[in-house]
């Protein structure tokens, strides 16, 4: 590892992404480098935002695993049979979870800011997000919701298996990690949220007032925590000889299913593929958080960062600064 670029590497870290609280660099499983900034630590947690999405399909594929969900050709209300759906509504009706994963259901919404103000003061986030899922779009258009209605995918997990999504994540993925989200967050006003999004020491995961817990943001890691993650996928599944999710799952759910034509990028279920031949793919998050493997490479570089709007392209900063410093080490070694 060349310690000139390293220290390059800070420097422009200091200057050009600023946000940043932590990052680490796993190869071949070792720690490479671990590092933290904005006087931030190890113990530090981070609203990670859309990182979430990617844990969810990971849940999902635990739950499907385990026989909880039967496949993610399911339709959606099959698993809300009690749901009333409006007259004259029949798109619904044939929306499938493999739509919520690869962002490919249409959605009532057109302008999603005043939506969001109406889904933050909404106490059941699922029945909101079923409210607006359907409408006159096509199923199959790539569509990406940050906010609204991948909470779907929550509701299915606790209908499906009879566990809050947080007892659920904590026993079959969290603890097997050893990863601690210590308790549920309500939010109960727009001053809780912003202090829930600048807080770098609370460890929790944001729920609803029914106690459904966010699927598309709000939940607290430490970038070692993404970097575990980013580890497990790396190695289809399994950690520490055991298989926490299966290698099907992981094969599946990071290859491309839809893309984003605007900026052509590829997608698979709640993972960006960043590079269909190195299978490298990432969890982004708003503000610049993201988790990114790369299985050729054997390399995982997790990235925390404070929110700040517009933060600077982090896939670009891996690619290009990061990767390139690490990818040829053999040897692990902690900062």
């Amino acid at each position: 590892m060349n310690q000139e670029k390293v220290t390059e590497l800070e420097n422009k870290i200091n200057n050009d992404y600023s946000n940043i609280a932590g990052m680490v660099v796993l190869k071949d499983g070792k720690i490479l480098y671990e590092n933290y900034f904005n006087e931030c630590n190890a113990t530090s947690r981070i609203h990670v935002y859309s990182v979430l999405k990617s844990i969810i399909s990971l849940l999902i594929g635990i739950a499907i695993d385990k026989g909880y969900i039967k496949s993610v050709n399911q339709k959606v209300l099959d698993l809300f049979p009690a749901y009333t759906v409006k007259r004259r509504e029949k798109t619904i009706q044939n929306v499938t979870l493999k739509d919520l994963l690869t962002m490919t259901a249409p959605y009532k919404y057109k302008f999603a800011p005043y939506t969001y103000i109406k889904y933050f003061m909404s106490d059941d986030w699922v029945k909101f997000s079923l409210d607006l899922l359907g409408g006159k779009g096509h199923i199959g258009e790539f569509r990406y919701t940050p906010l609204v209605g991948p909470d779907i995918l929550s509701g299915i997990l606790v209908k499906a298996t009879g566990q809050s999504v947080f007892d659920f994540a904590t026993e079959n993925l969290f603890s097997p990690l050893g990863i601690t989200v210590e308790s549920n967050v309500i939010l109960h006003s727009a001053k809780e949220q912003s202090a829930f999004n600048k807080s770098t020491s609370i460890s929790g995961w944001v729920s609803d007032q029914t106690g459904i817990n966010a699927a598309g943001w709000g939940i607290t890691l430490s970038p070692m925590d993404m970097a575990k993650i980013g580890q497990l996928c790396l190695d289809g599944g399994m950690w520490n000889g055991k298989q926490i999710v299966s290698s099907e799952w992981i094969n599946e759910s990071t290859k491309e299913h839809s893309r984003w034509e605007k900026i052509n990028l590829p997608y698979g279920y709640l993972w960006w593929i960043i590079d269909s031949k190195e299978h490298a793919c990432a969890a982004m998050g708003d503000g610049g958080n993201v988790i990114y493997f790369n299985t050729k490479k054997k390399i995982v570089i997790s990235i925390a960062s404070l929110f700040v709007q517009n933060a600077k392209d982090r896939i670009e900063l891996i690619k290009e600064h990061i990767e390139p410093i690490f990818e040829s080490c053999e040897y692990g070694g902690k900062k």
